[in-house]
């Protein structure tokens, strides 16, 4: 066929896919209203998690199955918005790993709003100012965030889902020379993940910590773009907002590098066959109390992947700790664990169960 008679075939398979997207999106309003009725959210991850599975099992190609996942990410973002205009908070400014990791949850039909803090995006949601809030909780490299923790022990927020974003860090400067950078601006959780690079690269460099200024690697960004004989360590879609030069990418000093964020709202899920769960406890302070605690899960053969603590910031030397498992709370096994794990408690909360994401 000439190159005419292949676009005229494309035009109309065009033609046909419009019809079908809107034909979908009629169906998403009805799904909307029938929502609204009962009292359901509109957003529900198992669903979406399934749907994207189901369609690249089915995908022949020649699409990929990442081209297939994305392409359909965001029609389910527009007919989501359809059902009901999403909206969602983050650690700002625009271009943080928060900003990036809650578009690949929810796509670009949904509304944004960027926030100076991790505790603004806890209030953002718990005010219902924004539907959801997507927070950093632990990297692959750099462990867990303190803020984020800290956070959950004041609110009453549902984890409804968790996102994995891989992370490649970039050096952003408006200069094209490496020695005539002086100064470095970034978080520390970045610059430690970046501690090779910088050591072998930019000794000469001052490492400025930005911590108190915004708490993000964008805004180390907006800082360098201001300042000449500075640099930025950031992800290149800030160096793009922010017209900065890309001096060099994927600085991070371990290839496997991945930030896991969590989804908060206000509505719980139903079990997916594939979930897990957040929590908060804290026991007695007595000899062999985290051990008997912990036990209950090994009894019901639940498996343990996550553990931290952090201070209670009430008494000196006594600490709140925070677990993630395998399962659903409403699930026979886990439900009865965390009876008997509630006893050997001095409190213990359910952060949430919500369908176990795969890391990328």
């Amino acid at each position: 066929m000439t190159l005419q008679e292949l676009r005229t075939q494309i035009d109309a398979i065009d033609d046909q896919v419009l019809t079908l997207l809107n034909q979908r999106a009629r169906l998403a309003v009805d799904v909307g209203h029938l929502k609204a009725v009962h009292g359901r959210p509109p957003f529900v991850p198992a669903r979406e998690i399934q749907l994207l599975a189901d369609l690249e099992r089915q995908n022949k190609g020649p699409l990929s199955p990442a081209c297939v996942r994305a392409i359909f990410r965001e029609i389910i973002s527009a007919c989501r918005n359809m059902e009901h205009p999403v909206s969602v908070a983050y650690l700002g400014p625009a271009a943080t790993w928060s900003h990036l990791a809650a578009r690949q949850q929810f796509g670009e039909s949904a509304e944004y709003d960027p926030v100076r803090t991790i505790s603004d995006v806890f209030a953002a949601v718990e005010t219902s100012r924004q539907d959801f809030g997507v927070v950093p909780i632990e990297n692959s490299t750099a462990g867990t965030v303190g803020d984020t923790l800290d956070s959950f022990v004041r609110t009453s927020l549902t984890v409804v889902a968790e996102i994995y974003y891989q992370i490649h860090f970039a050096l952003l400067s408006r200069e094209t020379d490496l020695s005539h950078i002086q100064r470095v601006y970034s978080l520390p959780i970045a610059t430690d993940q970046c501690r090779r690079w910088l050591t072998d690269n930019l000794s000469h460099a001052k490492i400025v910590d930005v911590s108190g200024d915004g708490s993000s690697t964008a805004r180390a960004a907006q800082v360098a773009a201001a300042e000449p004989h500075s640099a930025a360590i950031a992800s290149r879609m800030a160096g793009e907002m922010y017209h900065l030069n890309t001096l060099f990418d994927r600085i991070e000093d371990s290839a496997y590098n991945q930030t896991r964020f969590l989804v908060m709202g206000h509505h719980g899920n139903d079990p997916s066959g594939r979930d897990k769960t957040s929590l908060m406890f804290a026991v007695p302070h007595v000899p062999g109390s985290l051990n008997a605690a912990l036990d209950c899960l090994e009894q019901h053969s639940i498996n343990l992947t996550m553990i931290n603590s952090r201070p209670t910031k009430q008494m000196p030397w006594e600490y709140v700790f925070f677990i993630d498992v395998q399962g659903h709370a409403q699930e026979q096994a886990l439900s009865a664990a965390l009876a008997e794990m509630k006893t050997r408690c001095a409190f213990l909360r359910i952060l949430g169960s919500y369908p176990e994401a795969m890391p990328v």
